[in-house]
């Protein structure tokens, strides 16, 4: 694995990988593997991620629309950096614990959170386990060690980090992976978990999806840095840029992290140059701060089509394979989202549950004038 090679990351506006300075890859946009840098990986294992990832962009897509006709309120798509977010999950182990951001759902469908139970959120109905209390896209696995997604920026780096040590205390064979965008590391909770991260060498694995944007500021200006893996060195922790769009080489430098950190070699940061295709949030318009050409471009790495075209070459995923996929996928999606729509909202005496181990006499009091209350004649 190389580390912390020249030079830089995105164009004067921030879009695209730029093409100098060591940038970890496996596929080129047609999809043929170098054989200096292919981890050979099973064809099953690479037939499984892409099948995820193009779960992960119809799921994305007919969520939009959804949201477009009034039927969900809000929704974070991940189009274009399906590859950075499925691969890197899978390269974790199982005992392994994930720490998100907001756009790494995939991940969690990747790791066994049922469809249903994300669409449930999606809706946040009574079978939703947060009973409602989230944001849509505000998931939560602990079956499939995958932790809560909280809203505010750069958190959840701090809570990986806490995670990880105290495995370690406890000499647990487990790595945590946090995900967290380009903006999130000019947030405090950046360095305070890089810092304890790199002075007691916890077993994290800093997943650092640089898509070009935070929200509407470009990666350029989010940083004086010349790479966002430059700021790996001031905390004696060692990174690696890579490919974002490539599957197989962000596989293989998340397994070599991974690895290194099981074996107490500490963190790693992974730098994984990728592109949002689409916009921030269903509440975004993208088109007002981002050029349409630079959005054409990045579509020519989109790493889907990269990774079907590599199994194609294989004879491992033919026309007939995508149509039984799309078919699928849509079946699957559609008996979610009626199973969603016909459940009920949750109670309204589940606002005040969950909070405490025994509920004070006040709580009990607001409890009942609530349920008590005037309510709304239909569903919001």
């Amino acid at each position: 694995m190389i580390y912390l090679t020249p030079r830089p990351e995105h164009g004067p506006n921030g879009e695209g990988p730029g093409a100098a300075g060591h940038v970890m890859s496996v596929l080129d946009e047609s999809g043929r593997p170098d054989p200096k840098t292919d981890p050979q990986l099973d064809l099953a294992l690479v037939k499984r991620m892409y099948v995820a990832m193009a779960r992960a962009r119809s799921i994305d897509q007919r969520l939009t629309r959804l949201q477009r006709q009034g039927r969900i309120g809000f929704h974070v798509g991940a189009e274009g950096e399906e590859a950075a977010i499925v691969a890197s999950a899978a390269a974790m182990r199982p005992q392994d614990w994930l720490f998100p951001c907001y756009r790494e759902v995939a991940a969690a469908l990747w790791r066994g959170l049922p469809l249903q139970a994300y669409i449930d959120n999606m809706y946040g109905n009574a079978n939703d386990l947060p009973l409602g209390r989230q944001m849509p896209d505000h998931i939560t696995g602990r079956d499939v060690h995958f932790a809560s997604v909280t809203a505010p920026i750069g958190t959840q780096i701090t809570q990986a980090v806490g995670f990880s040590w105290a495995g370690k205390l406890r000499q647990l064979d487990q790595v945590t992976g946090v995900y967290f965008g380009d903006g999130a590391t000019s947030a405090n909770d950046f360095h305070a978990g890089m810092n304890f991260a790199g002075v007691y060498k916890t077993p994290t694995v800093f997943l650092l999806r640089n898509n070009g944007w935070a929200i509407s500021v470009p990666s350029s200006n989010q940083s004086a840095c010349e790479r966002y893996a430059d700021k790996a060195i001031g905390y004696g922790i060692p990174a690696v840029r890579c490919d974002g769009n490539d599957a197989l080489a962000v596989y293989k430098v998340v397994d070599s992290a991974v690895r290194r950190a099981a074996a107490g070699g500490g963190p790693t940061l992974v730098e994984l140059l990728t592109y949002r295709l689409g916009p921030h949030t269903t509440s975004d318009d993208p088109t007002v701060y981002r050029d349409k050409g630079a959005v054409t471009e990045a579509e020519m790495r989109d790493p889907i089509p990269r990774l079907r075209k590599y199994l194609a070459g294989k004879g491992a995923w033919s026309e007939a394979d995508q149509q039984r996929l799309d078919e699928e996928v849509a079946h699957d999606l559609q008996q979610a989202i009626t199973r969603a729509e016909e459940a009920p909202a949750p109670s309204i005496e589940s606002m005040f549950e969950d909070v405490y181990e025994r509920v004070p006499g006040h709580l009990h009091e607001q409890q009942a004038e609530c349920v008590a209350g005037p309510r709304a004649h239909k569903r919001h």
